[in-house]
């Protein structure tokens, strides 16, 4: 019986499993970041192109307003704040008309009002069509949600509009495209209320789409027929020959959905299918800049696809680098808000390459100040140290091979090894 009147042991991890985890979170840090210190306002930076943004509702109830990571730390410390990832072509608001008589402590010249930011419900701490926080206080579990690449809002899995499969006469649940592990299988979402804007992408390559499609007469057909085309972004052939060799001129504008199973009508091109084999780097010459040559073909600002019904869009790895830089497709794009869609440091995947490049950088001048550091010193200091750090280890060695391992270790026990450590520096 006295077993059962026992207090539940403390769950214990080893100082590896410690440090490997503290580590993880100092990396998940600096890719929401975007390797930012915190100690600068980057108002001075201007409109920047991707950067991590806070909303304080303490100050801005409202949600009309964003401040950087170092304001969020400095100027709105015990605030009430919503983080919001990233923002593109924002710049800070902090101390600017907005905040009433609350003053930026880092930058407080601002201008009235900065003009060309974009806010939305997330500023206010509500996401998806839903329009809930997160966390939900009402949700007895919070369910993962994803952001939309053009609107930047997120929403739930079962709010993005996905069809549910029939294939073996039961409907299944929908899903987000996803490997065995769990892990997405795209790179970038666009929700059904941004597709129509996005009905152009329907004109490219499968390629493009991370949705993969299942066997049949028509979608092998139409399959075959774009694996003999040219890469969008590798030839100056035009793909209106690819879509000219079909039954058709007309575009199918068949989007990807969980199904993984594509219909179609023989006609056109399909989208919904991820090539196994990755695009060479010398395919891809179109996407590393503007062209006087349209891959496309197709006068987009004239004559744009339209789309029979608004589905979500799930976009596989680099597929920014397939699409068309041509003017007229530039313009379209521009004309249609989405230009930053050709910028390839707008998307998330680069934000976070640069993040773990500062974060390289960051500690290795670590290393090198450490080092600098202990080169400075003279022969005697330095052997001080070394001799400090040989002590710490063998005394923490000789209490490990004393320890009972049936036992956690506690904060008394650490205590007393640094007290040890202590005395022996006393008596030397």
């Amino acid at each position: 019986m006295a077993d059962a009147f026992e207090e539940e042991a403390e769950p214990t991890v080893s100082i590896h499993e410690y440090l490997k985890g503290v580590e993880e979170q100092e990396l998940e840090a600096d890719l929401v970041l975007g390797g930012d210190d915190g100690k600068e306002c980057t108002y001075t930076k201007g409109y920047m192109k991707r950067q991590a943004i806070f909303s304080c509702l303490t100050c801005t109830p409202e949600g009309n307003a964003g401040v950087c990571t170092a304001c969020s730390l400095s100027c709105h410390d015990g605030h009430e704040i919503v983080e919001l990832w990233t923002k593109r072509n924002f710049r800070c608001d902090c101390g600017n008309s907005k905040f009433g008589e609350v003053f930026c402590k880092l930058f407080p010249n601002k201008e009235v009002e900065n003009v060309d930011n974009a806010y939305n419900h997330n500023f206010k701490g509500l996401y998806c069509t839903c329009g809930r926080p997160y966390p939900d206080p009402e949700a007895e579990e919070q369910v993962e949600m994803i952001q939309c690449c053009i609107c930047e809002d997120w929403l739930h899995e079962e709010h993005i509009g996905l069809e549910s499969s029939d294939e073996v006469g039961n409907l299944s649940p929908p899903q987000i495209p996803r490997d065995e592990e769990g892990e997405p299988l795209y790179e970038d979402f666009i929700c059904p209320n941004c597709s129509e804007a996005c009905s152009f992408l329907t004109l490219y390559p499968q390629t493009i789409w991370a949705v993969k499609q299942h066997g049949g007469t028509n979608a092998t057909k139409d399959k075959n027929v774009l694996e003999d085309a040219p890469s969008a972004c590798g030839s100056s052939e035009k793909l209106e020959n690819v879509i000219a060799s079909s039954e058709s001129p007309k575009v199918n504008c068949l989007l990807p959905t969980a199904t993984s199973e594509v219909v179609s009508n023989g006609k056109g091109i399909l989208a919904g299918e991820t090539s196994e084999k990755e695009p060479d780097s010398n395919e891809l010459i179109q996407g590393s800049g503007p062209s006087t040559v349209c891959v496309l073909g197709v006068d987009l600002v004239g004559a744009p696809p339209a789309l029979e019904k608004t589905k979500p869009m799930f976009l596989s790895k680099n597929w920014r680098d397939v699409l068309c830089r041509c003017e007229k497709c530039a313009n379209f794009c521009t004309q249609k808000g989405i230009g930053f869609l050709l910028d390839k440091e707008d998307s998330i995947a680069e934000y976070e390459k640069m993040a773990k490049q500062k974060r390289e950088e960051k500690l290795q001048q670590q290393e090198g100040v450490e080092l600098n550091f202990l080169n400075n010193l003279g022969h005697v200091e330095k052997m001080e140290i070394l001799n400090g750090i040989t002590d710490m280890k063998n005394e923490i060695h000789t209490f490990l091979e004393s320890f009972d391992t049936s036992k956690p270790i506690t904060s008394a026990d650490v205590h007393q090894v640094f007290e040890n450590l202590a005395k022996k520096r006393r008596r030397m």
